[in-house]
């Protein structure tokens, strides 16, 4: 059989992301240190460690099949190849920052000015949709220095928590997209290799799932249960049990994580008790 073959980013945050999620999917990797291809042990996979930026050509090229890259790169390199998962990962934002002295008013402030950046792309289309012509400087690497050594009179990059902004004086002012890592495919994906990918994408979307859920028990007095029932969500409807002392029952159902704290505050007013909270390794639908 033939092995799908998988990019992953060399180095960083992102390839530790990706290495955890195919872990989690149950694949394991052979990867010695420094090693630029490896092998799974029990799955048909080949993993390449490439260049971030480098990826979006060797997927146009058919040289690997699939990759988990940022969005981010996709836009500014690879608008032609297809996302087959959002992986809900990595997430950031590209933004347009300015020195915290430049008295900001709208987009329309960037005319004529230099804005430094590794997304031309980006920004170009970004300005030319706002309607604002700008000098752009293409910088590959840290781009936060070019204001204060006179180089430009903006930047335009990745933005996380903001911490390197405010150690280099600047502020953020536009927010170009948002982005988080994805699961990108190939054009000249085989049949074959489709195959696999769609063994794939199954795992990784019950581990998503997963990570987006807790598993909740609780115990309700049953002349209170169609109050709690009522709050509570489940994959198909929540599991119901009698428990030992009469008058009782065992609720077991999942929550999704975003919503557990206002639905947790609900179940203790409506009379549920001892309520214990499991993380979820898969979920499978």
């Amino acid at each position: 059989m033939k092995k799908i073959r998988i990019a992953i980013q060399k180095s960083g945050r992102l390839n530790e992301d990706s290495l955890q999620i195919l872990k989690d999917c149950g694949i394991s990797i052979d990867n010695g240190k420094d090693q630029l291809k490896a092998s799974s042990r029990n799955f048909p996979m080949e993993v390449f460690y490439l260049r971030n930026g480098d990826i979006p050509q060797y997927l146009r090229d058919g040289v690997v099949d699939i990759a988990i890259i940022g969005e981010n790169v996709l836009i500014e390199k690879g608008e032609d190849i297809s996302i087959a998962e959002k992986l809900g990962f990595s997430k950031c934002k590209v933004s347009l920052a300015v020195p915290k002295s430049f008295k900001y008013n709208s987009v329309k402030d960037f005319e004529g000015k230099r804005i430094a950046t590794s997304y031309p792309n980006t920004v170009i289309n970004y300005l030319k949709d706002k309607g604002v012509n700008a000098d752009l400087h293409i910088i590959s690497g840290s781009v936060e220095i070019a204001p204060n050594i006179g180089l430009a009179d903006a930047i335009c990059d990745i933005v996380s928590s903001g911490s390197t902004l405010f150690k280099n004086n600047l502020k953020e002012v536009e927010v170009m997209l948002t982005s988080e890592a994805v699961l990108a495919v190939s054009p000249k994906i085989s049949e074959e290799r489709r195959e696999l990918l769609k063994k794939l994408q199954f795992r990784i979307q019950s581990v998503l799932r997963a990570r987006g859920s807790k598993y909740v028990l609780l115990n309700a007095p049953n002349d209170k249960l169609d109050m709690v029932l009522k709050l509570l969500p489940g994959m198909r409807s929540p599991t119901v049990l009698p428990l030992a002392e009469e008058g009782w029952s065992s609720v077991h159902t999942v929550i999704n994580k975003d919503k557990f704290w206002d639905v947790i505050d609900e179940l203790k007013q409506a009379g549920a008790e001892g309520i214990l909270v499991c993380p979820i390794e898969k979920m499978v639908l």
